[in-house]
């Protein structure tokens, strides 16, 4: 990995207009959740337009975006750039893979409206809503603040 130090400030810009791509998805289709949940009746023309928006956004922008940041992640864990012997690295890391999670739940919820199954209430995704930002407050003050 040493001919890639040379790269590092690069994957580190990279990274982060990823994360930045990602987290727009991960604030966004939960968003579209609610309406598509409260609005839309299964088979309209509505219904299809958001499962449309939903597929594009996962799809397009942020399967992408989240592969790119974990490969741009783990590339710069490789050399050195996440402290593992600190609880910040392990914070950071944590709340990476809830991230992740909240991805896969996600993309899981869109196959539900896909095929016109979906159980959960506007709030269900109300709530899931917010799972981002309180990651991605742990994730960004874990790294740049580094309390433990």
């Amino acid at each position: 990995m040493g001919w890639l130090n040379g790269y590092y400030d690069w994957i580190k810009a990279v990274h982060v207009m990823a994360v930045i791509a990602w987290m727009a998805g991960l604030f966004y289709l939960p968003r579209l959740f609610v309406y598509h949940a409260e609005r839309a009746t299964v088979g309209s023309e509505l219904d299809r337009t958001f499962r449309i928006m939903e597929d594009k956004l996962l799809r397009l922008i942020m399967r992408p975006a989240m592969i790119t940041a974990w490969i741009c992640g783990g590339l710069m864990v490789a050399m050195g750039g996440l402290d593992f012997s600190a609880v910040w690295g392990w914070a950071k890391l944590g709340a990476v893979i809830a991230m992740t999670a909240a991805h896969v739940w996600m993309a899981a919820r869109s196959k539900d409206f896909a095929v016109g199954r979906n159980t959960r209430s506007g709030r269900t995704y109300r709530l899931a809503n917010e799972v981002p930002t309180v990651l991605m407050i742990v994730a960004v003050v874990a790294v740049v603040v580094k309390p433990f």
